[in-house]
């Protein structure tokens, strides 16, 4: 169960995927389908990006330039042959986000604190996102939160509670807007059925 805000815009779709051994390396299906061209049943597009950055931009948040969303980057990197595997979990996610065109946040449960929420973070907000201690200003952007605050949003997920090689439950966030409707359910669907195929349980999110 994830408690969402009174938004006008937000259509957010959740998963948990539990992998008994942790989401181990990305077979080659999995790594072709990183590219640009692959096949895929669904494909970006100018009016996705704008639709998302629409949604970003509500809450006075400003996703350009290196807060642009998440998305956004994979579309260029893939673009470039830049796109480089983490781990299967990781990989279907961007696999996903990439031919879809929405962010799509992805944490460790273990590393989760309490229960979860999604909000829109004050002014002055902040997390670290990468292992160097870079640090991103939340502020207005939405977030999903735990007992200790904002842990992942559409740009960058937090370090705290980033999945690994060893972990067992994640929990993905499919950032979809109510501009597009429809598509956010169908990734959602599509990333879960990716999870599945790599050998995960999966069980679909409650929000409200």
């Amino acid at each position: 169960m994830i408690a969402l805000p009174d938004h006008p815009l937000l259509d957010a779709h959740a998963f948990a995927a539990r992998f008994p051994s942790g989401p181990g390396a990305s077979p080659a299906w999995l790594l072709d389908a990183l590219r640009i061209d692959a096949a895929a049943p669904m494909a970006p597009s100018d009016e996705i990006r704008a639709a998302v950055r629409d949604l970003l931009r509500w809450g006075g948040f400003k996703p350009t330039g290196r807060s642009k969303p998440a998305s956004e980057y994979l579309v260029r990197a893939a673009s470039e042959g830049a796109l480089s595997p983490i781990n299967a979990l990781v990989d279907a996610c961007n696999v996903v986000s990439l031919h879809s065109g929405l962010p799509i946040s992805v944490v460790d449960r273990a590393r989760a604190e309490g229960a979860l929420s999604i909000v829109v973070a004050p002014r002055g907000a902040s997390y670290v996102f990468n292992a160097s201690g870079q640090a991103i200003d939340l502020g207005g952007l939405l977030c999903l939160a735990d007992a200790e605050g904002p842990c992942a949003n559409a740009v960058k997920d937090a370090q705290r509670t980033k999945t690994s090689a060893d972990t067992r439950e994640a929990v993905a966030v499919v950032w979809g807007t109510r501009a597009l409707p429809g598509r956010a359910e169908a990734a959602a669907r599509w990333y879960a059925d990716l999870c599945e195929q790599l050998g995960a349980e999966v069980t679909v999110g409650h929000l409200g």
